[in-house]
């Protein structure tokens, strides 16, 4: 085997087998991906490399980070190209993904981000920035003005470094040129994200020109989607791996699970690719099965993160194992389980079994402190909205309400010996302050409680909600984690 190089040319892989099946020279591009981090290239860029293999078109992707610069000086001198490597408990497999043309770090190229958007042969714009790059506030679902981006952007609408603002800006010139819009597809994990992303952008465009509100409002498609797809941080041993599997130093590699799931609105109006290739799902309504994933997989999956943190257990495999507290996120998943509609297609016993799979997965190194980032914009839809529901329907609350009890108990920012930890919170400033004097669980309880806009007020009003809250983390303040997943486990059986 010839001396390792750096990974710019698929002539460089070692074995035909793990280079792109069609010739990535030989496609133009027709997405630009906002936002083009490890999940990305593990999820949407795969899908796109299947499609290229299997119908071709012009359809690879230009990507941009709005904020950092190493993606393009990773990604770059590669031609694009990295090694994706998917991991379970038989091994690894590796393959070179070609899909990506090029990337734009946009903090010094803003010119080139927006040529690349109003460039005709663009005919889907892809995200994944999180929702707090938005600035969209969720209760009016309209822009939140205080958001930096937006109002940096409606001060400078046509310079604008900001999501929306560069949608707009990028729309209201093609509106100029007479060209068509592109699609907008969110692929960020929230509920409901077309609809957020319109009314952000309609909103955004309505401050700056009514007529191009309208205009967007008639013409644009924003189809909602799906996404799932566990993807860790790389690390040393990720590139380590790459180069042993494909004899290329590759500055960019990405590590998965075989998992993989993609449901879309099918809404495009400019045409797509043939993602059904990887295996894609075209529906008429998202919704439902977002609601099963946000409910089943992330819910449990902050529940185990907020505990298993506190308790020592650095990744999600350590709460699923047999020195773990399994039984506790399958009685989770189970609860979440039954305030879902029936799917069509979709087998939730089977659907549960694959999730406590793919948890105790031993060769994904998910870090539940990397989970337990964001709490405030994660917890109303995977566990206040079921819980809500819960309540409402006389189903059992508990589930949710030790989930939320250690979330709380996460909030006060220190483990049981005593060591601090930053929340990684947007909201951190706020829960400092009306956690300022709070000594009790009550005192806690209610104080978080009571944050606006987040828990929602049905539920708060719900008297036995409240006493199971308080009595779960009564016994996580007082005698630690340890004693009260123990403690959980021991009154379920």
């Amino acid at each position: 085997m010839n001396t390792p190089r750096r990974l710019t040319s698929l002539a460089d892989v070692a074995g035909a087998a793990l280079r792109p099946a069609y010739d990535p020279a030989g496609h133009g591009h027709g997405i630009v991906h906002l936002g083009i981090g490890a999940f990305h290239r593990a999820h949407q860029a795969d899908y796109t490399e299947a499609a290229l293999a299997a119908a071709g078109g012009d359809w690879r992707i230009i990507g941009a980070s709005l904020r950092s610069v190493e993606p393009a000086d990773a990604l770059n001198p590669q031609n694009g190209l990295y090694t994706l490597i998917e991991r379970d408990a038989s091994g690894m497999r590796a393959r070179v993904i070609g899909s990506i043309a090029r990337v734009i770090a946009a903090s010094r190229a803003p010119a080139d981000l927006m040529a690349s958007l109003i460039d005709p042969r663009t005919r889907i714009v892809t995200m994944t920035v999180t929702e707090k790059a938005y600035g969209v506030d969720r209760a009016a679902m309209t822009v939140d003005v205080n958001h930096p981006a937006v109002a940096a952007d409606l001060r400078n609408p046509t310079r604008p470094t900001g999501v929306l603002g560069l949608l707009t800006e990028a729309l209201r010139r093609r509106r100029l040129d007479r060209a068509e819009p592109f699609t907008v597809l969110c692929c960020d994990n929230l509920p409901d994200n077309g609809s957020l992303v319109r009314h952000g952008v309609l909103d955004f465009a309505r401050q700056v020109d009514p007529a191009l509100r309208d205009w967007i409002a008639e013409t644009v498609s924003f189809p909602s989607s799906m996404v799932d797809r566990i993807t860790p941080a790389s690390t040393e041993t990720t590139r380590d791996d790459a180069l042993r599997l494909t004899n290329c130093i590759d500055h960019a590699p990405v590590e998965t699970e075989p998992f993989t799931q993609w449901v879309i609105d099918d809404r495009f109006p400019g045409g797509r690719p043939a993602w059904e290739a990887g295996g894609a799902l075209f529906v008429d309504d998202v919704r439902p099965y977002e609601a099963m994933k946000l409910r089943m997989l992330n819910g449990a999956h902050s529940m185990l993160a907020y505990a298993g943190f506190l308790s020592g257990r650095r990744y999600v495999r350590d709460t699923v194992g047999s020195a773990g507290f399994r039984p506790l996120i399958e009685r989770h998943i189970d609860a979440a389980a039954s305030t879902l509609p029936r799917l069509p297609g979709i087998d939730l016993s089977a659907y549960v079994q694959q999730l406590l799979a793919r948890f105790a997965n031993p060769a994904i190194a998910h870090e539940t402190y990397q989970i337990a980032m964001d709490g405030t914009e994660k917890l109303p839809q995977r566990i206040l909205a079921p819980a809500l529901e819960a309540s409402e329907r006389g189903l059992d609350t508990r589930p949710f309400a030790f989930a939320v009890a250690a979330w709380m108990r996460y909030c006060l920012g220190r483990l049981d010996d005593g060591t601090g930890f930053a929340l990684r919170d947007p909201r951190q400033e706020e829960i400092g302050r009306v956690l300022s004097g709070a000594v009790t669980p009550s005192d806690v309880a209610d104080a978080l409680h009571a944050l606006p806009n987040l828990v929602p007020e049905r539920l708060r009003a719900d008297a036995n909600w409240r006493r199971t809250v308080i009595a779960c983390l009564g016994t996580m303040m007082t005698d630690g984690m340890h004693a009260a997943l123990a403690a959980e486990m021991r009154a379920g059986a």
